[in-house]
């Protein structure tokens, strides 16, 4: 590791838009080598840790999790890699899609719900909780 490349873990974490502890945290669960350590016993890591901590922050933007981050990463060195993360890739659409589906039929939902209580008459109950109440009590 030349000199200029050497960061500390503030740096590190403060390059890679991470936390301290978010980085020790992808150590841990061993999606991030450990770092080298000085004489001092400071760690230091390099631009090859913060690229990897960039791309670990963006898989998980797009839904990933970190067990699938972790072979995903794993992927990088596999002939096949490229296969294998676009049949993840598209798993992983499949799987938004679905959720962006449930998530616009809880819009209508509440839509409907908030739509008669503010046109309903003002009797004491509350459609959204009596609404509430009796999907519970089914």
């Amino acid at each position: 590791m030349s000199k200029t490349s050497k960061l500390t873990i503030g740096k590190a974490a403060k390059k890679a838009n991470v936390n301290i502890q978010t980085l020790r945290y992808y150590e841990r669960r061993k999606l991030l080598r450990p770092a080298a350590r000085e004489e001092s016993g400071y760690r230091v890591y390099d631009e090859e840790s913060v690229s990897r901590l960039r791309f670990i922050k963006f898989a998980q933007d797009l839904g990933f999790s970190l067990t699938d981050i972790k072979e995903l990463l794993s992927y990088r060195t596999d002939k096949a890699g490229c296969e294998k993360t676009r049949v993840r890739a598209s798993a992983k659409l499949t799987e938004v899609e679905e959720k962006i589906l449930r998530l616009q039929r809880m819009r209508e939902a509440l839509r409907g719900l908030i739509g008669e209580c503010s046109s309903s008459n003002s009797n004491g109950t509350c459609p959204i909780l009596f609404h509430f109440e009796k999907e519970v009590g089914s």
